[in-house]
């Protein structure tokens, strides 16, 4: 199956622990053509989507990528269109999932791009409010500091952050707190999302659990490092093995179905203390971490799930 990834430049990969990277190699071992873009090389011409689109031989040594002249191609002559762009979702983000939109049903586009656009990785997990700390959503800094009376100490984030940037903990009483709300909303003119610190982040760690069509594939803990209170990889977090708990399963069986509904195939969520905290379905990772530490090969599963999805499209 001819096969498109829109992402990241090339020479941005880490192929030490890039999951796309992982997807990208998969597809080469079944012997699919392999192509890649980044999103500012996607066009619309007389109605039909196309890409600036460059075909790519990966393999798991040096060179890892092997890369032709981009050819403007239809995105419909694809198979399947993965868009694996790592955040910010911004309206760059947002656009590029207008154009993938015209390429379905005849292209199999990851994740639905009309899901990206409805699930802010923040706000998505609020559907859901049961299995989420208290929180709340505000550009007022009245509203930030009210929340710190009632639960003590606090997490702010920006709402369309990524990777644990922008993300401050404060608490009532903190001489800094105004100022830290202030510089969050952007005094008024932007929206914060503001949760109750869960404490069991530093001793329990940041659980990743990467669902595959709605199924619960792997996980891991990610620990913050030093500290610092955020359980970001690239931020020195470190990673450790883990089982799930019952509350972890009843909330992936209360996410799965819809997720699998909407067509976000691949999805990473992160659970701290048993509270979904975030639904990652942009571009989510830990498949190297998955297979150091459980012996599962995620990309092999996922690109199982593809063929199948594929195949029912086609019927």
């Amino acid at each position: 199956m001819r096969t498109l990834f829109v992402m990241d430049p090339l020479d941005r990969i880490n192929v030490r622990g890039d999951s796309t990277y992982a997807m990208m190699l998969e597809a080469r071992r079944r012997g699919w053509p392999v192509s890649w873009c980044t999103p500012d090389q996607l066009r619309v011409h007389k109605q039909t989507p196309w890409a600036w689109a460059s075909d790519v031989e990966v393999q798991d040594s040096e060179p890892h990528f092997t890369p032709k002249a981009h050819v403007l191609t239809p995105l419909t002559a694809f198979d399947v269109v993965w868009m694996r762009k790592d955040p910010p979702f911004d309206m760059d983000y947002v656009f590029s999932t207008y154009i993938l939109d015209l390429a379905t049903p005849t292209a199999l586009v990851l994740n639905d791009p009309r899901s990206i656009k409805a699930a802010n990785e923040k706000m998505y997990a609020l559907q859901w409010p049961d299995l989420c700390p208290p929180t709340t959503v505000t550009n007022r800094v009245a509203d930030v500091v009210a929340f710190a009376e009632a639960h003590g100490r606090i997490v702010i984030k920006p709402w369309d952050g990524n990777g644990g940037r922008g993300v401050l903990v404060t608490e009532h009483g903190d001489r800094n707190l105004r100022s830290m709300a202030e510089l969050l909303t952007q005094e008024g003119r932007a929206y914060a999302i503001v949760q109750r610190y869960l404490p069991e982040v530093r001793d329990e760690g940041d659980k990743r659990i990467i669902l595959i069509d709605g199924e619960a594939r792997g996980w891991f803990l990610r620990k913050p490092g030093g500290d610092d209170h955020r359980g970001n990889m690239h931020v020195g977090a470190t990673v450790h093995a883990c089982d799930l708990t019952d509350r972890d399963r009843e909330i992936c069986a209360a996410l799965g179905p819809r997720l699998k509904n909407e067509g976000l195939v691949f999805v990473g969520i992160d659970v701290i203390g048993g509270f979904l905290t975030e639904i990652n379905v942009t571009s989510p990772t830990g498949f190297h971490e998955i297979r150091r530490l459980q012996g599962l090969d995620l990309a092999r599963e996922l690109t199982d799930a593809v063929e199948r999805l594929r195949s029912e499209t086609t019927r």
